[in-house]
């Protein structure tokens, strides 16, 4: 059974997701679950344990839409980048204050708009470029 491209991102996102959220809780111990500073994964992404538990959360629902097949996975890819991108426009505005539960950094808006456009492209025109790529060769 072959995979789509929006399936395999899915698995391959949600893995690297679920994988920082377990790593994530090694570095967040000494810091507050919700507070607005964290430990750094990889020595530069700040995380505390809501933002681990929504990687995880974020990994499963991945890993879960790429396994229900390539529509579901499409809505999902696209719906998480778009959240990502939400994530990372509110993370610029809250900076490292208060409102700053998850602990964000600009190390982390970066990423978060890293997954934002790649989520967004593959969600929105993943199977179109696969198709136009094969009807070229």
């Amino acid at each position: 059974m072959s995979r789509t491209t929006n399936q395999l991102v899915g698995y391959a996102f949600g893995a690297v997701y679920v994988l920082v959220g377990l790593i994530g809780f090694t570095v967040s111990g000494d810091h507050a679950f919700a507070g607005h500073e964290g430990g750094h994964l990889l020595g530069i992404f700040a995380v505390n344990g809501l933002h681990n538990v929504v990687h995880l959360l974020v990994g499963a629902a991945l890993i879960g839409a790429a396994a229900a097949g390539n529509t579901v996975s499409k809505g999902v890819n696209t719906l998480v980048g778009a959240v990502y991108l939400l994530v990372g426009l509110i993370g610029l505005v809250i900076g490292s204050g208060s409102l700053n539960i998850l602990a964000l950094n600009a190390p982390d808006h970066v990423l978060h708009f890293a997954s934002a456009l790649a989520l967004i492209t593959v969600g929105l025109a993943g199977d179109r470029i696969v198709r136009r790529a094969h009807a070229h060769s």
